[in-house]
């Protein structure tokens, strides 16, 4: 069904005109040069039949009919401008995060607090995503990725690296006395036997023929649930030991050998969509990040890049 409005340029340049009642600062206003904003007018005028505006020398005067429509148009716009400024600010005040289960209970929940003591004006909410469920790329201003490419056309920061190597409970060690070389760890339960992280793990450590099919199988999916399961003394995980920092810190998990892995084609990232590359609080969450991985000694951010 086609349109009765006017285009919109000339009720644009009709509603500025008619509250500065001059062509000249309407244009200043919208950008446009003052016969732009008389030519639109003169359009408008063309469409409706009837005059908008008298005028006169150095001035001009709204009609009577010109008066009748200023005055909706005017709440119109007003209206509109409303509406857009709520929507603005609402979204500039809220950052929401969706982030990998691991990245969130690990890492965000003991250090949130201190970026929203430095930003008290951007409330922070996370969407946390488990093992079988997908980051909210449609719904988020930032996402924190593991193992899930962002859409194409993001950008997208490697914060994390994927290293990993067995951690356990104190009190589980101590069942078969001490744990003095790899074989050892074979007399434990593991956490997660499937996971090709133990593969690759006893492989680098000189056993590469190490059958795990015999292990009852179990799924957990989230380096945050293993390493629950690991401190509760329930077995052996293999885990990245910089999202168990407090746990090796204070003594509820060791790490009985040095070997450290990493699975070249896993990460964490930070990505977010270009539309998002210049707003305040994108730009402030991932300084922030930066600066606590920094803080704790690990690698600055990987090159800014697009995903292909």
């Amino acid at each position: 069904m086609p349109s009765n409005l006017p285009p919109l340029p000339a009720i644009r340049a009709f509603e500025a005109a008619s509250r500065h009642l001059s062509f000249t600062q309407a244009g200043e206003e919208l950008g446009m040069t003052q016969a732009a904003v008389s030519y639109q007018i003169k359009l408008l005028e063309e469409k409706l039949g009837f005059a908008l505006f008298t005028r006169k020398v150095r001035k001009i005067e709204l009609t009577d009919h010109g008066a009748q429509l200023a005055t909706k148009v005017v709440d119109a716009f007003s209206t509109l401008r409303d509406a857009f400024e709520d929507v603005a600010e609402k979204n500039a005040g809220q950052l929401v995060v969706s982030s990998n289960t691991t990245f969130a209970v690990n890492w965000l929940s003991n250090r949130l607090v201190h970026f929203q003591m430095q930003n008290p004006d951007v409330a922070v909410r996370i969407l946390p995503y488990g093992p079988n469920a997908s980051p909210e790329f449609d719904n988020s201003d930032i996402v924190i990725s593991a193992c899930k490419a962002p859409p194409k056309g993001w950008i997208a920061h490697e914060i994390v690296q994927a290293k990993f190597t067995p951690l356990l409970s104190p009190s589980l060690a101590a069942t078969i006395g001490s744990i003095e070389k790899p074989e050892d760890l074979l007399k434990l339960p593991l956490v997660d036997p499937r996971d090709r992280w133990w593969t690759i793990w006893f492989e680098a450590a000189g056993l590469p023929d190490v059958d795990l099919s015999g292990y009852p199988n179990s799924r957990m999916g989230s380096q945050a649930l293993e390493a629950n399961r690991a401190i509760a003394g329930q077995g052996v995980a293999i885990l990245t030991p910089y999202f168990c920092k407090t746990a090796l810190e204070t003594g509820q998990l060791i790490q009985p050998f040095e070997l450290t892995c990493r699975a070249d084609d896993e990460s964490w990232y930070l990505c977010y969509p270009p539309a998002n590359r210049n707003s305040r609080k994108v730009r402030l969450f991932r300084d922030w990040v930066q600066s606590e991985l920094k803080r704790d000694g690990m690698p600055v951010f990987s090159t800014l890049a697009t995903v292909a």
